[in-house]
């Protein structure tokens, strides 16, 4: 049923019921009040009748006449209770009333002056009101048949009834008009919550009512404000929220409790190899049995995790912790590189222990037999040159170390400016140039016009320089060592090729590697400390540079190394900078 239909007779039946109240009440009252009225006149016309009553000769004839004049029936009653005179009777019938002594009312006249009752009477016949009141000659009563008294109550009843009916008509008139002009609005104002709980926070109610009705459209307006304004906010940070899961290098994902996958960042789909789109069941996900245990677990409540697992060729951390209120959230990090930085930090924690022990044996071994007595003078020149040379070549491994990690750990930077080519490798050559004639190698600088200068810092161009060229010595053993410079785009390429053993081919994508020797006999015969080529490659990078080697076995090794022109170097970063910008 509509609210107006409601109001309508909700209006209608308060209404009705108070109108019933109504007339009930005056009907009543108007009882009471018109009986209280005819027992005052009564009592008057009682009064005027006893006061006329002189002679006890003439009460008939008295209330004859008194009774003619009231239109009431009059009886006069002398002290003993006899019946002198009544307006009704004459004669034998006067004679033949019974003795009033018991009638009530007049034995309360008798007590307190006056005395009223309601009752049958037994020579009438018929219900009639009785006000007696006390006179000098006894006791004067004048009565009123109750049918008369009747019959004013019943067009009083039957005024007062049309009168509610008139009143019922009116009030159903106004119950129409009152119930529009409240459903109206109210009707109004549950169609725009309706849209408004419908997803549609740009309604607003449009009536200015006064009252209650009034405050509760200025309400809604207010919500429907409010509500945009927060979820305005909301769909920001949800917004935020997934950028920012969807940034993160850990892949996240989230599972309902009906066991459907409803978010996953691209971290995660990276990880998983997962492509559906969302929601997807948790079917789809790999079936790895740490990964299912995780999620079974976390679904019954359990949290599990870090846990470790191959999946894809990468190694994973796992950690599944379940939500307040059903599903949970996986979250996967990807420890490759970590798992890989350990493994090189353990390679090279033995390689540095491998390459320190066998000097450190030496000196050790030597310096013990130095210590006894009886050795020749020419085996302890002997024993003192090796402890020197294991020494120097334990320096030289140290020295190496610290070069390596001040320049891996950004202690070193480069301080880069236009440096003459030609000068530098004519600083290393002249240093190398005994070690080179000693093994007949010649040393040879092919410096392009256009190459002369190259965008480098001073010092550590020299140690790449004479890295390079020193190795290029120690492993050939005829022929020459070749450093030529040319123009490639709007840097300078330095290679330096000799003609030694070469490396195989298989070595190549590792010869940078921190001790990594191709013969490595051999490097430790010769000084090498396994350190060099892995500095000069992090010089080069360093510089904004890339460096390659390329190599024959048996045919010799060309290493080359390209420095960019600082107009490359500025364009570069920028790039860079513009990328993680994005």
């Amino acid at each position: 049923m509509r609210l107006a239909h409601r109001l309508f007779f909700y209006v209608l039946a308060i209404v009705a019921v108070l109108v019933i109240a109504v007339v009930l009440i005056i009907d009543n009252r108007l009882q009471a009040r018109v009986i209280e009225q005819t027992i005052d006149g009564l009592a008057r016309e009682a009064r005027l009748v006893a006061a006329e009553w002189r002679d006890r000769s003439t009460s008939d004839r008295v209330a004859d006449v008194a009774g003619s004049a009231l239109g009431h029936r009059v009886t006069l009653v002398d002290e003993r209770g006899l019946v002198l005179g009544d307006s009704e009777f004459d004669g034998d019938a006067l004679r033949a009333l019974e003795n009033h002594n018991e009638r009530p009312e007049i034995a309360a006249a008798r007590a307190a002056t006056m005395g009223s009752a309601r009752r049958m009477s037994s020579s009438a016949g018929d219900e009639e009101f009785y006000v007696a009141v006390r006179a000098p000659l006894g006791v004067a009563r004048v009565s009123l048949p109750t049918r008369s008294l009747e019959a004013v109550f019943d067009r009083t009843r039957a005024d007062v009834l049309v009168a509610g009916a008139i009143a019922l008509a009116l009030a159903a008139v106004l119950a129409i008009w009152f119930s529009r002009s409240v459903s109206r609005p109210v009707e109004e104002l549950r169609d725009v919550a309706r849209e408004i709980a419908d997803g549609d926070l740009t309604r607003r109610p449009t009536l200015s009512a006064p009252g209650e009705v009034g405050d509760l459209a200025t309400a809604l307006y207010r919500l429907a404000e409010q509500l945009g304004t927060r979820m305005s906010a909301l769909q920001t940070d949800r917004a935020l929220l997934a950028a920012v899961v969807s940034s993160l290098e850990e892949g996240v994902i989230a599972v309902d409790s009906g066991a459907l996958v409803v978010q996953a960042n691209d971290a995660a789909r990276r990880l998983l190899d997962v492509s559906a789109r969302l929601p997807f069941s948790i079917d789809m996900l790999p079936r790895e049995p740490r990964l299912r245990d995780a999620l079974t677990n976390a679904m019954h409540g359990a949290r599990s995790g870090p846990l470790e697992m191959s999946l894809n060729g990468r190694t994973l951390l796992l950690t599944a912790s379940p939500l307040e209120h059903g599903g949970t959230v996986l979250a996967f990090f990807d420890v490759t590189s970590t798992r890989k930085l350990e493994a090189v930090r353990r390679d090279f924690v033995a390689n540095v222990s491998h390459e320190l022990r066998t000097p450190l044996t030496v000196i050790a071994g030597f310096s013990e037999t130095l210590g006894e007595e009886g050795v020749p003078p020419a085996q302890r020149r002997r024993f003192s040159e090796m402890i020197v040379s294991n020494t120097t070549r334990m320096q030289r491994i140290v020295d190496d170390l610290l070069d390596l990690s001040r320049i891996e750990s950004g202690g070193w930077v480069a301080n880069p400016a236009m440096v003459d080519v030609e000068e530098a490798v004519d600083e290393v050559m002249t240093v190398l140039r005994a070690a080179a004639v000693a093994k007949e190698i010649g040393l040879e600088a092919r410096i392009d016009p256009g190459a002369r200068e190259v965008y480098a810092d001073r010092t550590a161009l020299g140690q790449i320089l004479s890295n390079l060229l020193e190795n290029a010595i120690r492993y050939t053993n005829r022929g020459a060592v070749v450093v030529k410079t040319e123009p490639v785009g709007g840097g300078v390429e330095i290679s330096i090729s000799d003609s030694g053993i070469g490396i195989a081919a298989y070595h190549l994508p590792r010869i940078f590697e921190r001790f990594y020797r191709v013969d490595s006999g051999r490097s430790r015969e010769s000084g090498g400390t396994g350190l060099g080529l892995s500095i000069v490659r992090h010089l080069v990078e360093a510089h904004g540079g890339r460096i390659d080697a390329r190599s024959t076995e048996g045919a010799g090794t060309t290493i080359k190394m390209l420095f960019p022109s600082p107009a490359d170097i500025v364009a570069t970063s920028q790039r860079n900078t513009a990328g993680q910008t994005h």
